[in-house]
């Protein structure tokens, strides 16, 4: 039988010497991997934990997890956010994830129905999704256009009428109060629409301060307008594509924008990686361009399916059944001056229509990484995945706040996480073959669950989760 001075020992003994305490085991882990977090520009081998959806942990010390992930030799980087990707299905929400994609957001011409595209996906996706209050959508709405996704008649060509716009404004508002994630713009797509509706649908954004993502009419006035409109209104813009938007322009175009953001001006822009664009023939950005150009100007139009460049007879015969068609405008040195200029956010513009599209639908990020950070040096790793990942983020910020928590390797943040090989990630897929994954990205993570594990989609998940304003 033990006396009080024998408790009394064991007491003193253990006050000595503590028992080791139990160390934590987190839901993953994930061990050696090099680190980078643009944030705090921590590029170090570290440990991860991962516990309920966020990241618990990172350190140098030994961590226990019910799952474990290997990334020795790999780089782990927050998940990359696309905010421009304009296929939002479940096919495409797979292509993104393959190339390292975590949030995939369709700002530019959006939905004109914010609440009934966000039921549709409320069961939850392979990855993180948002949409914008779209005016190209809802002027089609209002205007009776025939046109199944771009406007064609009614929406692309004709005026609207006082009431019109003022129903057009009164649509875009609602959608803000469904918590679309910004107001989406197309003007190319809308060629009829006067000054003072897009006015009007500025002046929406400046009352409300949500960005405004626009697709510029393309050419160095275009530019001017739009940044006339936001400096009217007080409307935050972001340009659209500015590598598309530019062509050989583009250099000019980026002084303008870093001009204006030197005058205290909220303007912000993007660029994805290729040299050719992709949009629907029907659409008047096609028509109105190439309905009467010289035939030596219908070769820059190819059609994907088959790879021949178009002639008049060509662009009328796939005019009259529709679909997309690769618009070869731009040239290597323009994107490689947009995608280096520390203005522009990676977006990948994604396009996917009946089982054919752009092959930036598959391989943009893994492109950028593969050809702009490891052969050309255009960029340093660092910088690249800050405009994959935290200026993205915080591009959204001050309207949806939850992106405080994204685009960045911080305790607390999302775990939605990018592992991929720096030293052989690559873009694979062509304008014949544009479903061709990227190599290289060896693990995706989503709120915590992988979406792909070893270079391979993980069937059967849907942790992805609305990105959206506040209600």
């Amino acid at each position: 039988m033990f006396t009080y001075a024998g408790y009394v020992g064991i007491w003193f003994v253990l006050q000595a010497n503590p028992l080791p305490a139990r160390s934590p085991v987190y839901d993953r882990v994930i061990l050696g991997g090099r680190v980078m977090d643009p944030a705090s520009n921590l590029d170090a081998v570290r440990n991860i934990g991962l516990s309920a959806g966020r990241i618990a942990v990172i350190t140098q010390q030994t961590l226990q997890g019910r799952d474990t992930i290997d990334a020795r030799g790999l780089v782990v980087a927050p998940g990359f956010i696309d905010l421009h990707a304009h296929g939002q299905t479940p096919d495409t929400y797979r292509f993104y994830a393959l190339d390292g994609v975590t949030t995939a957001l369709e700002l530019e011409i959006g939905t004109a129905d914010v609440a009934a595209w966000y039921n549709e996906r409320s069961a939850g996706e392979r990855i993180n999704y948002g949409v914008s209050i779209g005016h190209v959508e809802v002027r089609m709405a209002v205007m009776h256009d025939s046109g199944a996704w771009m406007p064609i008649s009614d929406g692309a060509y004709r005026a609207a009428s006082p009431a019109e716009i003022a129903e057009i404004a009164q649509r875009v508002e609602a959608g803000l109060r469904e918590g679309a994630v910004c107001i989406g713009a197309g003007f190319p797509y809308t060629p009829a629409a006067q000054p003072e509706e897009l006015l009007a649908l500025f002046r929406v954004a400046g009352r409300t301060k949500t960005p405004v993502h626009v697709h510029i009419r393309p050419t160095i006035a275009g530019l001017r307008e739009v940044l006339s409109l936001a400096g009217e209104t007080g409307a935050p813009l972001h340009v659209a594509h500015i590598n598309s938007a530019g062509l050989a322009a583009t250099p000019a175009m980026l002084r303008m924008i870093s001009d204006a953001r030197g005058q205290g001006r909220d303007v912000t822009t993007e660029a994805y990686p290729y040299d050719a664009g992709m949009t629907e023939i029907q659409s008047a950005t096609i028509q109105d361009v190439y309905r009467n150009a010289p035939d030596d100007s219908l070769a820059q139009l190819e059609w994907p399916r088959t790879g021949e460049r178009l002639n008049r007879e060509s662009l009328e015969r796939y005019s009259r059944t529709g679909g997309p068609v690769v618009v070869h405008t731009n040239t290597e040195p323009m994107v490689a001056a947009a995608i280096a200029s520390p203005l522009t956010i990676i977006v990948s513009d994604a396009y996917w229509q009946n089982g054919s599209g752009h092959p930036r639908t598959t391989g943009t990020y893994a492109r950028v990484l593969g050809r702009y950070v490891r052969e050309t040096q255009a960029l340093s790793l660092m910088e690249a995945l800050r405009k994959m990942t935290l200026m993205p983020a915080q591009r959204l910020e001050a309207r949806v706040p939850a992106m405080k928590k994204k685009g960045r390797l911080s305790v607390g943040a999302d775990a939605d996480i990018a592992i991929f090989d720096a030293a052989r990630v690559m873009d694979r897929s062509t304008y014949r073959e544009p479903s061709l994954p990227p190599v290289g990205i060896r693990h995706v993570i989503v709120n915590g669950v992988s979406v792909v594990a070893n270079g391979q989609a993980v069937e059967g998940v849907a942790p992805g989760k609305a990105v959206r304003a506040p209600l």
